[in-house]
């Protein structure tokens, strides 16, 4: 059986996908990867599976254009042969299912959060709206990340209840992301992991440092992940380039790998306006972190409020910046008791293995 996945990018799929790939490829299904071509192409290569490049902007919002991804991806579901297709992200989500409609393919939709175009009630976020309508008439199951999406696509008329299920995000690998132990030394550190657009709170977590800043507070504060200044909400290069040069913060680059940086961290923050299961998130807690995180869907999922971190209003640095004064004002016991409460949560909800299972049994009834 061949089972295609499709995704925005390639680097998504290596980072966020492999466990899942893995099982399938365990379980002996051929597994072909549709996405644009990157840096990690060639790993998922090397990793057994098959490729095939698509031209798609994830930036952009332009139906018309957009309109003629359906007409190459029925070029590559033809070309493929795939047995059922697994969706991720909007686009694939839409236009994948339209063409795979149009084959008569099965298709599995992932909702892996709302994306921007729904943090505003405008022209587009209807037109949106509107294409999902239409399109997720046709799969035969979407998963949603959290609760909260899941009630909105259902309340309005987006989706049927009977195909629509719940998935802890994309879960988390226990054994790569390995709990620490708790010792505060040195000076206190905060990091953010994200790409740097405004949608993920990084304008508020540069405003909460310099409150912090300003009142004495002596600690690293990080930012960790890609620029992206193309994007319609990315933030300038000019701008983070002067908050490197001001020393608001310590710009710390991308890596391949967050693990050392996550536990060189004493707290990871995330001040995003909505998420779907924010990966970041469950990395730290599964590393035994205390986080800072709003008081958001998604994000309020992973964190509960003096559990295993703190929540702060969205779009609200002043209180973000005493939610991160009381981190700081912890002691090594009281951090540690955040961190393990984290670990353990993710154990019982967030686990990849919940994530597998629920892919493998989802396939195995598609041809029942």
């Amino acid at each position: 059986m061949n089972i295609a996945i499709v995704l925005n990018t390639s680097w998504n799929v290596y980072n966020f996908r492999m466990g899942l790939i893995k099982a399938l490829q365990e379980q002996k299904y051929k597994v072909t990867v549709i996405a644009p071509k990157d840096e990690y192409t060639s790993q998922l290569i090397d990793a057994g599976c098959e490729f095939e490049e698509v031209k798609l902007d994830s930036r952009g919002a332009n139906v018309i254009k957009d309109m003629g991804l359906v007409f190459e991806l029925i070029k590559i579901y033809k070309k493929v042969k795939p047995d059922v297709v697994l969706h991720y992200t909007i686009k694939p989500n839409i236009y994948g299912t339209i063409a795979a409609k149009w084959l008569n393919i099965p298709a599995v939709n992932n909702v892996c959060g709302l994306g921007t175009v729904f943090l505003k009630k405008n022209f587009v976020s209807k037109v949106a709206s509107w294409m999902y309508r239409i399109s997720f008439k046709f799969p035969r199951k979407v998963f949603f990340q959290n609760n909260y999406d899941k009630r909105l696509f259902i309340k309005n008329g987006l989706v049927k209840e009977e195909i629509s299920d719940i998935l802890p995000g994309s879960g988390i690998d226990l054994e790569k992301f390995k709990a620490t132990n708790h010792k505060k030394k040195g000076q206190f550190t905060f990091l953010l992991i994200s790409r740097l657009i405004h949608d993920k709170g990084i304008l508020e977590y540069i405003n909460a440092v310099k409150i912090l800043k300003s009142e004495g507070i002596d600690a690293k504060f990080q930012l960790l992940g890609p620029k992206d200044p193309e994007h319609k909400r990315g933030i300038k290069n000019e701008i983070i380039d002067e908050w490197i040069a001001s020393n608001t913060v310590e710009y710390l680059g991308t890596t391949n790998d967050v693990r050392g940086f996550i536990n060189n961290a004493d707290c990871v923050v995330l001040p995003s306006y909505r998420e779907g299961t924010p990966k970041t998130l469950l990395e730290a807690a599964s590393s035994s972190k205390p986080i800072v995180t709003t008081n958001v869907p998604g994000c309020k999922d992973v964190v509960t409020h003096n559990y295993n971190g703190l929540l702060c209003k969205v779009k609200d640095p002043n209180d973000l910046a005493l939610k991160m004064k009381e981190m700081f004002s912890k002691d090594p016991e009281q951090l540690s008791f955040l961190g393990k409460n984290g670990r353990l949560k993710v154990e019982q909800e967030y686990s990849e293995k919940i994530v597998i299972d629920k892919y493998l049994h989802t396939i195995k009834t598609l041809f029942a």
